[in-house]
């Protein structure tokens, strides 16, 4: 296979990074995207950097065959802790994840304000990594950055609430009051479950808040990064389905889900054991020490 043929790996912990994998496809409909949900060890979240590393090294050994031609880390608290740590260790692969798409986003969306107060939500783990903070602040050094946790989100995207559920309406409210008295000019949803409930998100805060989507902002830097590398897949007339899906639990459940937030039927996904997942990490370990 050709490497403008091979495909685009999405990896998360869930069904977030679908939001990732949605826009990439509406912005390069003739890709072919493959994505992992690691739906047996979510959430992400509330996991420390070593874990959230070991997960991801271990799907990217188990992806290898696939050749992809980029991989999207579309987890915010997987970008935050372990990006720099996996890219050193895969430099031969072409990595991206979704904070400094969303960072630039925002800043773009602050405009000329002198000092603009730029709010973040975002998974524990993200928040505490000030990744947003530090990618926010190499680029305007004058911006307010106000962050805030929001765990309760996930959980209940996850089981499957929308944004016209009276408890994710509840939580939001809570979550978002303390942003909203301080004047936010700008909210990121620094976690890609969370465009899921973003007409939620947008009638609570006042009127003129701008809202990044963090998923729309990493798709199109993918395309970018392809583009420049000429990497685009050609048009072609008939194709599979664009999206292949692989899971570690439950693959009936988030076929379902996923069906319901993408709009559309998908494809069953294949069910690797996270004893596979160990297995093949250790092999590829083994036959890297074994060539050096």
């Amino acid at each position: 296979m050709k490497l403008v043929d091979a495909p685009i790996a999405v990896i998360d912990s869930g069904i977030g990074g679908l939001t990732v994998a949605r826009a990439i496809h509406a912005a390069m409909p003739h890709e072919q995207i493959v994505y992992f949900g690691d739906t047996a060890r979510l959430p992400y979240g509330a996991k420390s950097p070593t874990t959230i590393a070991g997960f991801v090294r271990q799907i990217l050994h188990w992806l290898r065959p696939m050749r992809c031609k980029h991989v999207v880390l579309g987890c915010n608290t997987a970008t935050a802790l372990a990006l720099p740590i996996i890219r050193a260790e895969f430099s031969g692969l072409s990595i991206s994840g979704v904070i400094d798409p969303g960072a630039k986003a925002a800043i773009v969306a602050a405009g000329a304000l002198e000092t603009p107060s730029i709010g973040v939500i975002a998974t524990e783990a993200t928040i505490k990594s000030r990744a947003y903070e530090k990618a926010i602040g190499r680029r305007r050094h004058h911006a307010r950055v106000l962050l805030k946790a929001t765990p309760l989100l996930v959980p209940m995207i996850e089981e499957g609430r929308s944004a016209d559920d009276p408890l994710v309406a509840l939580a939001l409210r809570q979550y978002l009051h303390p942003l909203i008295e301080r004047k936010i000019d700008v909210l990121i949803l620094g976690c890609t479950h969370y465009p899921l409930i973003k007409p939620a998100i947008q009638r609570i805060l006042p009127t003129g808040t701008a809202v990044i989507d963090s998923a729309e902002m990493c798709a199109q830097d993918v395309e970018h990064r392809l583009t420049r590398l000429h990497l685009l897949r050609p048009m072609i007339k008939t194709q599979a389905h664009w999206l292949s899906p692989v899971v570690t639990d439950d693959a009936e459940r988030f076929q379902t889900l996923a069906s319901r937030f993408l709009g559309e039927p998908v494809p069953t996904p294949h069910c690797v054991s996270v004893d596979e997942l160990y297995t093949e990490s250790d092999l590829s370990l083994r036959q890297y020490v074994k060539s050096a």
